[in-house]
């Protein structure tokens, strides 16, 4: 597998640390409220990621951090009248939802700022004896111009940083490009013991220290936003490598940024959405479906036409998953036939073309192209009498394509008990040349949110996408 490295800004051979294993590190939500359409592109794109990793042999452990603790959740939390903490279990939990409805998978650890103080305070401990951070009035401060390598990351110098760095005026650095590790506590703020006061960790030192915690001081991928290239990331290696002396993290990954009708996505232009709020209106695999039809590294527009146009993708997927399990009820158990064959051969052809476009730099918009080539070989079926050998092959390939990219996450015999007496008494019905009551039965199974169409081979009937 070959990935572009964000910092050698070169596609690369991707060689774990560790044979047969891989340490992945995402950066996760700030939970102080539903996250938004730009946060749910990293989570699939890297859930898509650990998938195909570990279907290609490998063992991966998936560190995805929660930040529970920041100026933002302190903000809400006095808002609404409760605590840090007690917001942060709310939406935690909000999270967990959304996520599931994305078809993200739980990470291997998904560790909590809060819970990982005594590393943090280590952490500091070390680059304050390295000479690369110091203490100013109970907070502590990482001395970027002590780390000769700031700046690697974005391909920038120091001193070219240094024209847009902003200091708060409650702040007392030595450089205006510095970083807080540690914020001395302000009135009615959480707040734990430290050697330099009560205070609590600045944002970018958790990633470092959990990272480290689960992953070791060197692990294979890291990944986020290209919105956290700089500063957020930048300041990890000059933490991390600043404290062990070794690399810090081998392939940087950033997938681009997202736009909606067009335009940057922001609060005050109106435009700002969040994944519960799009829920609303759309079922949330097709917003999967969307992102993974582009590129990870490239921009994508979000837009409701867009999303239809994803919604119309899925639903010929499923049509084609579906349109092989209705085959199979009248499948015949003999060898395939020349036809035949040649489905068993496009078959094959789409994995290896999809595993191609995996396996380069994760390029799911091509991986979906094979994927859909063997759709149109499937719709190109008779209706019955096809062997089950062949049928199987296509049902195969389509499944563990689908399984990698997360997709087809309603399950093929979810229909009703009383939609499925609704069938049968349709099929008797038609049997008697009652089309009167074939009609009926045919209207309410469709007004319930099924498709349902009539074939040679009988009726075939699944839930609307």
């Amino acid at each position: 597998m070959r990935i572009y490295n964000s910092k050698t800004r070169n596609k690369e051979e991707f060689i774990p640390v560790h044979e047969g294993k891989v340490g992945m590190y995402v950066c996760g939500p700030t939970v102080y409220d539903f996250f938004h359409i730009g946060n749910a592109r990293p989570l699939i794109i890297f859930d898509v990621l650990r998938r195909y990793l570990e279907s290609i042999g490998y063992e991966v452990t998936f560190v995805q951090n929660f930040t529970d603790i920041d100026d933002k959740m302190i903000a809400r939390a006095n808002e609404e009248g409760v605590t840090v903490k007690k917001l942060a279990e709310r939406f935690i939990g909000e999270y967990y939802t959304d996520a599931e409805g994305l078809g993200v998978r739980a990470a291997t650890v998904q560790p909590r700022a809060t819970e990982h103080i005594p590393q943090i305070i280590e952490l500091i401990k070390k680059l304050i004896g390295k000479g690369l951070a110091y203490e100013q009035d109970g907070s502590v401060y990482y001395r970027v111009h002590a780390f000769p390598r700031y700046g690697s990351l974005c391909g920038q110098k120091p001193e070219d940083l240094e024209s847009g760095a902003r200091v708060d005026v409650n702040e007392q650095k030595e450089d205006p490009l510095d970083f807080a590790l540690w914020k001395a506590q302000k009135p009615g703020e959480p707040a734990w013991d430290s050697p330099w006061g009560r205070g609590r960790p600045g944002w970018h030192i958790e990633c470092s220290a959990m990272s480290m915690e689960y992953l070791g001081e060197t692990f294979d991928i890291h990944g986020g936003g290209k919105d956290l290239l700089f500063p957020h990331h930048e300041n990890e290696i000059a933490q991390s490598e600043g404290a062990t002396g070794q690399p810090y993290v081998r392939y940087w990954m950033h997938n681009g940024f997202i736009s909606i009708d067009n335009e940057k996505m922001s609060k005050s232009e109106g435009n700002f959405f969040t994944v519960r709020e799009i829920s609303e209106e759309f079922d949330l695999e097709n917003v999967r479906m969307f992102m993974l039809s582009a590129h990870y590294r490239s921009p994508v527009n979000f837009s409701r036409e867009m999303i239809e146009q994803a919604a119309s993708a899925l639903e010929r997927l499923y049509s084609a998953r579906d349109q092989l399990i209705f085959l199979k009820r009248s499948a015949e158990g003999r060898e395939p036939n020349t036809a035949e064959t040649q489905l068993m051969r496009e078959a094959d052809k789409a994995l290896r073309k999809f595993d191609a476009a995996m396996s380069d730099d994760l390029n799911t918009a091509d991986a979906i192209g094979a994927l859909f080539e063997l759709v149109r070989e499937i719709f190109k079926l008779q209706p019955s009498g096809i062997s089950m050998k062949a049928l199987d092959k296509a049902e195969q390939a389509i499944l563990h394509m689908t399984d990698i990219l997360g997709l087809l996450m309603k399950k093929a015999d979810d229909i009703a008990s009383e939609i499925s007496e609704m069938i049968k008494e349709r099929d008797a019905a038609r049997k008697e040349k009652n089309w009167k009551r074939s009609d009926e039965l045919r209207d309410a199974i469709q007004a319930a949110g099924y498709i349902l169409e009539d074939t040679a081979a009988g009726q075939k009937v699944r839930k609307r996408v």
